[in-house]
């Protein structure tokens, strides 16, 4: 009788010869196409459990990738930028005139498009003064007159040392151009008349999701900074925003996690010195005026080593 070799072992045909159902199992189990690939469900009880450990109004917005409550699209992204591709759907927004919620560097800020009449008058009615978000130093070149520069009149030519703050946590007041929208440094209320000197403060956030919505709608935005509407303080955790600004008619709010109510240095740079006029998350710099600074005691050569180096 013909014999066959399998892996070095010499086997029958005789049926007397044939393993047991037992041992053939014991046998043939090593070969992949009877691996069992079956794996134990995990008990729902342990899912509740973690479930139960978190805030409860932070599961109403954070089980999908984005979720509309009311009509305002909630979008939970990564604070250090990893998966902003979830933000197309905020551009498209901006983009058809939305006013919504965004984080920055400092505190949240109620954002709209720049260039949409409509979107920036209900941003007045929720919250004023108004700045710029700019992405790069083009934008705030187009929309105002630019930083000082040297003349021999008290006014030093700062801008390299202005270059090194920028992106980061300072609010810079300048002189508006004609490119800039009249709402947007209008002051008061509908009815009020335009201020005779027009500034704005401009703003270049140090913020991966704040540049990252910067940079995919290609425009600056026009911002005021969340704050509570009675108790006049900062806001920061974006599910709290949600439940009280989401009733204003907001359209979307971007969840990039709670941050420190510490919000932007103010510096004017409209008089004869860089004069701070709120003293916040960035420093005072040596070539900065403090309110309560003796501004004769500066001198025009005092700022130029940093505008220099």
């Amino acid at each position: 009788m013909a014999e066959t070799k399998l892996y070095g072992h010499k086997l029958t045909p005789s049926l007397s010869s044939l393993p047991s159902s037992t041992t053939l199992r014991r046998h043939v189990a090593p070969f992949p196409s009877l691996v069992s690939f079956n794996t134990p469900k995990p008990p729902r009880l342990r899912v509740l459990s973690m479930a139960i450990k978190r805030s409860p109004k932070r599961l109403k917005y954070s089980a999908p990738r984005f979720t509309k409550e009311g009509g305002m699209l909630y979008v939970e992204v990564d604070e250090l930028g990893a998966d902003t591709w979830k933000l197309e759907p905020v551009i498209e927004l901006l983009k058809q005139g939305a006013v919504g919620v965004i984080p920055t560097d400092t505190v949240y800020a109620i954002v709209c498009d720049l260039k949409s009449n409509s979107a920036i008058e209900r941003l007045r009615d929720i919250g004023f003064p108004l700045s710029i978000l700019c992405c790069s130093l083009r934008d705030i070149d187009t929309y105002t007159t630019g930083f000082p520069s040297g003349d021999g009149q008290g006014h030093a030519d700062i801008f390299r040392a202005v270059k090194h703050c920028l992106p980061g946590p300072y609010t810079f007041i300048l002189t508006a151009s004609k490119e800039l929208p009249k709402q947007c440094v209008r002051y008061g209320t509908k009815t009020a008349k335009y201020a005779s000197r027009k500034k704005v403060g401009v703003r270049m956030p140090d913020d991966a999701i704040c540049q990252a919505i910067l940079e995919k709608i290609n425009a600056p935005l026009i911002s005021t900074s969340v704050r509570s509407p009675k108790e006049n303080e900062w806001m920061v955790d974006p599910v709290v925003i949600a439940d009280i600004y989401g009733p204003e008619g907001l359209d979307f709010i971007v969840d990039g996690g709670v941050r420190v109510a510490d919000p932007s240095t103010v510096v004017d740079m409209t008089g004869s010195y860089p004069k701070i006029t709120r003293l916040g998350k960035g420093p005072k710099l040596h070539w900065m005026v403090a309110e309560d600074d003796d501004e004769s005691a500066f001198y025009v050569e005092d700022l130029m080593p940093s505008a220099t180096s």
